[in-house]
């Protein structure tokens, strides 16, 4: 075993202290193995010499999207992950470039939204390793069903992360939802560790970029109203 790989499953043993504390995937499962291959584990270097976890996704060799609310001195982008302590195929690709919304308000999380570029290498794309495509402005009608997923706590009473990949169904609810924001209510959602994720629907396209959540209200950055920001900054 590498020695990346032993301080990685060292790190996924610690607390997730200083993340935002949105809810548990509680009621969720484990997902199929590398069946949301579009999936990323997000290494945050931070200035105080910790390492930290989020969540995102990849959206082409170049590009993954994560929360703004994610900052960090320095980023790895792990792909093809599914269970932590296993390395055989994981990639392991440094980020450059950051680009978080310029808007961003870390006071009440709106435009919590940023993309990462993987400067030092490109992704390999593999039957583990796929970008997903994203919401765009003409998907207009408004998705209902649509699933979460992460390595964040599984329970409301431990302060670790999942070892393997967790899934959750949510519903979209209009009763909670902010400009710019999709909102699911219920016992059911992203746990700590799980920001920067995807919302991903029906058509199984991206929709949303887990964002915060508080007593059983969960946000999410409403990706077709950053579609031309998005492709501007990817071209």
């Amino acid at each position: 075993m590498s020695i990346h790989c032993e301080l990685l499953i060292l790190i996924l043993a610690l607390t997730l202290d200083g993340q935002v504390h949105t809810g548990e995937i509680i009621g969720g499962r484990e997902a199929v193995p590398h069946s949301r291959p579009y999936m990323v584990l997000l290494e945050k270097h931070m200035q105080n010499g910790k390492t930290k976890h989020c969540g995102g996704f990849l959206l082409n060799e170049d590009f993954v999207m994560t929360a703004a609310h994610c900052q960090a001195s320095s980023y790895t982008v792990l792909l093809g992950v599914h269970n932590v302590h296993k390395s055989n195929g994981i990639q392991h690709i440094s980020v450059v470039q950051t680009f978080p919304r310029k808007d961003y308000d870390e006071t009440d999380l709106s435009n919590d939204i940023m993309l990462l570029k993987k400067l030092s290498s490109k992704a390999k794309l593999s039957t583990n390793v796929r970008p997903i495509a994203l919401a765009g402005q003409d998907d207009g009608s408004l998705p209902k069903s649509c699933i979460v997923s992460g390595w964040g706590r599984t329970d409301k009473n431990t302060p670790y992360m999942s070892v393997v990949l967790m899934e959750a169904n949510v519903t979209i609810s209009t009763e909670c939802e902010k400009e710019k924001s999709y909102c699911t209510e219920g016992d059911t959602g992203p746990g700590n560790g799980d920001s920067g994720g995807p919302l991903v629907c029906e058509d199984g396209k991206a929709y949303g970029v887990v964002s915060s959540g508080a007593l059983n209200k969960y946000s999410y950055a409403k990706i077709p109203d950053y579609r031309s920001w998005i492709d501007l900054i990817m071209k």
